[in-house]
């Protein structure tokens, strides 16, 4: 794992609870893109997506793309 993704400011949402189950944590890192890990496995290596993929993600969250 990269310098950058172990010094990364890993966060979740506010909301996840304090239990860490079943929980996503992202990063912002260098060049926009951002980092995704799950917080029961922090030690495995973390996907990383361009800032584009990320704002197409955040925008279709927002509009309930997502929603079931």
């Amino acid at each position: 794992m990269s310098d950058e993704l172990k010094t990364a400011a890993w966060r979740k949402a506010t909301k996840s609870g304090s239990d860490q189950g079943n929980c996503l944590e992202v990063a912002p890192l260098s060049g926009g893109r951002v980092g995704l890990r799950d917080t029961e496995a922090p030690e495995r290596a973390p996907f990383v997506v361009s800032a584009s993929v990320w704002d197409a993600f955040i925008d279709g969250a927002k509009k309930g793309e997502f929603d079931f």
